[in-house]
């Protein structure tokens, strides 16, 4: 939730009418939270569930509390507020404010952090933090309808607007690693130390399909393939939720954006999307399907229109596809501002009323993200009172919202749990993190094996993400778009690490180090003095990559890095003739040019988070051997923005680097593939063995993916590859392991432009690791009736 400012980023406007203007004695400039932080190494945790709750139905105590509120309250209920309302021009709660949101409107949610939204401080501690949220939920409880509120936070990566709490990477290196545990471990820690902040409510996980890589947004989600993108998100729920009924350092979790986010047709954030139906239940609908699944208590609607159709008024979308088809019964609530902005954004309404009207009438939302301003409250009054909307209606929303708020706790321990606050920030989370980039890390090349690099070697460092815990951070990390130019790494207070700083953690000894240019590539720095210490040197190990974004502000022109940051590759490659590698701590894939043929190494960091140092400095000098995979197609050219692994199979495939590749420093032997049987049939599923082989000279963990094509499909061209499944082994040198698979004739199910979910026959492909390992396939005859319905849809 990033909004188009109306005039600054902090600006409020609390329309209070009877407030009193507080005496500013504050400039304005943010300082760092005094609370030192010194957590504890190491504690404990409770496990998953064997089974997680689910939301609903509606207890009877919560139906009478409903029927008992006045429609003004009820309506308060359904509203959601930013922390800038709160906040008066010292940086500091202000008291009435809070009062008049929760006494006069029955006000019963708010979300962000003050650091985003008027606070005076760079970034809150648990400790700070808790006491703004834990003041508001003293006043909730003494003023209006006396419920507590809810807070939401956009603790996507960690709880990463909570001062010293680990910032994990951004979920498409999570993706990276085909390790889902990793999704898990990001979740649960999230959990605990949202909730240490008196927040309760986490809007992740974000489950878009990633299509348009030019879409700024592609570093928040899973990948492109839907099988990937299911699995990191069941995972990551049950990380958040866990028990959450019952469980007090968990959150609610809020899968995003329903849906097809991932596809806008220009790759700008917000843009329009053209998906058709049978492709929207194919691709996009199935990581949504796994949330709700999961036990998923809450789900965010989607930004922007599809197919020029608003999402937030689709009853389609919202009510027949969300609802009924795939039998969501949790908490809906609206993307920032995204009802009004139908008036004022997308003009598919004439004014607020009309759009509030249709959202309401149309959609089974339950909770308007307003954010900026009171106006969802009147607007609600007036069209109840003039009966555009029953009172019906709105008593189905509230319901589900105190639902939510009994199966957290709050209605009988609202406020924060102090015991919690010392954990943040723990020893034992910061090794989990790290432990999460050491598998996602992915080597695309390695030309004359140049890596892993050697300590008696004389390395040159250069470029502006080498050293940098902000750029590894990228966005959503301190404040939506990260910190500024001017505060830079300072606001991290030590919690966290650089590449520079991990590589003399590993060799003991200081690099040499050049910046080469800036983030943006304005121009080259300093280039005599770099390429007389590259002429002295080995190896060349260069960083490049992006400055943090997030949403709309994250949108570009073209997929290329910023030139002067190729040209930096160009001159020292063409000045010293020595061996370059290059790490790329980016967001999304962007295109290299001739870089990657003039790099002999080429490492994709994503955005490991803050403390990817060391872990990518690990693997640079061997002490990790790199096992992360492409979850996404990586470009050679602007044309193949939008080019997946699942795209019509006549079409040519022949990215930079395709979907599920990635490289290590052993040779991994893959043979011996078969099949129980060479038939494939409803009801009889096969199994597909082979064995992996490690030659060594490292220890690897390996992933290995199953992958078929069909060789055609009447009616409906068959996909380049779909991946059907993956595991992720460790295999010590000269070992070999066997693998099997299970393959149903129903995963080849698809979705055809009449709504049915079908089987058609034909000779089936089957491909191990395709794009790794070479010639490792095999074929089955698929024997199905091609007449036969697995489902249908409206």
């Amino acid at each position: 939730m990033d909004p188009v400012p109306k005039s600054s980023p902090d600006s409020q406007d609390k329309q209070d009418p009877s407030s009193e203007q507080v005496k500013c004695t504050w400039d304005g400039v943010k300082t760092l939270d005094p609370e030192q932080l010194n957590p504890v190494p190491k504690y404990e945790f409770n496990k998953p569930p064997h089974k997680q709750p689910n939301p609903g139905p509606i207890d009877h105590d919560i139906q009478v509390l409903t029927s008992k509120l006045t429609l003004k309250q009820k309506i308060g209920q359904m509203t959601q507020l930013h922390v800038g309302m709160l906040m008066d021009s010292n940086g500091e709660l202000d008291v009435k404010a809070v009062k008049y949101w929760i006494d006069d409107w029955g006000v019963g949610s708010f979300l962000e952090t003050p650091s985003n939204r008027g606070g005076k401080y760079l970034f809150y501690s648990a400790k700070q933090y808790s006491m703004v949220t834990d003041a508001v939920q003293k006043l909730a409880l003494e003023y209006g309808p006396r419920i507590p509120v809810i807070w939401g936070l956009d603790s996507v990566r960690g709880a990463n607007y909570v001062k010293g709490a680990v910032i994990f990477p951004a979920g498409i290196a999570t993706a990276a690693t085909f390790n889902p545990s990793f999704a898990y471990d990001a979740g649960r820690i999230a959990a605990k130390d949202t909730r240490a902040a008196g927040v309760h409510w986490a809007f992740a996980p974000i489950s878009d399909l990633t299509v348009n890589k030019l879409w700024p947004r592609v570093y928040e989600n899973f990948g492109e393939d839907p099988y990937l993108s299911s699995k990191m998100t069941t995972a990551s729920i049950s990380g958040y939720q866990g028990d959450y009924k019952s469980d007090r350092s968990r959150v609610a979790a809020c899968v995003k954006h329903f849906i097809g986010y991932g596809s806008p047709v220009d790759g700008q954030d917000r843009s329009n999307r053209y998906i058709a139906k049978h492709e929207l239940l194919e691709y996009h609908v199935p990581p949504f399907k796994a949330a709700i699944d999961a036990g998923v208590a809450t789900a965010m609607e989607s930004y922007g229109v599809i197919n020029g159709v608003p999402v937030v008024t689709s009853q389609y979308y919202l009510q027949e596809l969300l609802r009924e088809q795939l039998g969501f019964n949790g908490m809906l609530v609206t993307d920032w501002g995204e009802i009004n902005g139908q008036a004022t954004m997308y003009y598919t309404a004439k004014d607020i009323s009309q759009a509030t009207m249709a959202t309401l009438n149309r959609t089974s939302v339950d909770m308007s993200m307003v954010a900026e301003d009171g106006s969802f409250g009147q607007t609600m009054l007036d069209l109840v009172n003039n009966g555009y909307i029953s009172e019906a209606r709105i008593d189905e929303s509230v319901a589900r919202i105190l639902q939510l708020k009994k199966d957290l706790g709050l209605l009988s321990h609202p406020f924060t749990d102090p015991d919690l606050m010392a954990t943040v920030g723990s020893a034992q989370d910061v090794e989990v993190a790290r432990n999460a980039v050491r598998e996602s890390v992915t080597l695309l090349k390695n030309k004359d094996g140049v890596l892993p690099l050697k300590s008696t070697e004389r390395i040159l460092y250069i470029g502006p993400t080498l050293n940098s815990t902000r750029y590894m951070g990228g966005g959503w990390n301190v404040r939506s778009q990260g910190p500024t130019d001017e505060v830079g790494d300072s606001v991290y207070e030590g919690f966290g690490d650089t590449i520079l700083g991990g590589i003399e953690k590993v060799t003991g000894a200081a690099p040499l180090y050049f910046e080469g240019t800036d983030i943006h590539g304005s121009e080259l720095i300093d280039i005599e003095s770099i390429i007389e210490a590259a002429k002295l040197a080995d190896k060349i190990v260069v960083g490049l990559g992006e400055t943090s974004y997030a949403e709309y502000r994250g949108n570009i022109g073209n997929m290329r890095l910023p030139q002067n940051q190729l040209n930096l590759v160009y001159t020292v490659a063409s000045a010293s003739c020595k061996p370059i590698v290059v790490v790329l701590v980016e967001g999304r894939p962007r295109i290299l040019d001739n870089v990657a043929n003039v790099a002999d190494g080429i490492v994709q960091a994503y955005l490991p988070g803050t403390y990817g140092g060391l872990p990518i400095a690990e693997i640079l000098f061997g002490k990790v051997n790199p096992s992360g995979r492409l979850p996404y197609t990586y470009p050679a050219s602007e044309s193949q923005a939008s080019t997946t692994i699942w795209q019509p199979s006549f079409s040519t495939y022949n990215p930079q680097w395709a979907f599920g590749f990635g490289l290590g420093y052993s040779h991994i032997e893959y043979s011996n593939i078969a099949v129980t049987s060479t038939t494939l049939k409803v009801g009889q599923p096969i199994t597909v063995s082979l064995n992996v082989k490690n030659n060594g000279p490292y220890a690897q963990k390996e992933t290995v993916l199953l992958l078929t094509n069909q060789e055609y499909r009447f009616d409906m061209a068959p996909e380049h590859m779909r991946l059907r499944d993956f595991v992720k082994v460790d295999l010590a040198v000269g070992e070999t392991r066997q693998i099997s698979f299970q393959l149903s004739a129903e995963q080849m199910g698809f979705w055809d432009t009449t709504l049915k979910k079908r089987i058609e026959p034909s000779p089936l492909n089957i491909y191990i690791s395709p794009y790794t390992q070479a010639n490792i396939t095999t074929q089955v005859q698929l024997d199905v009736d091609p007449d036969l319905v697995l489902a249908q849809a409206s």
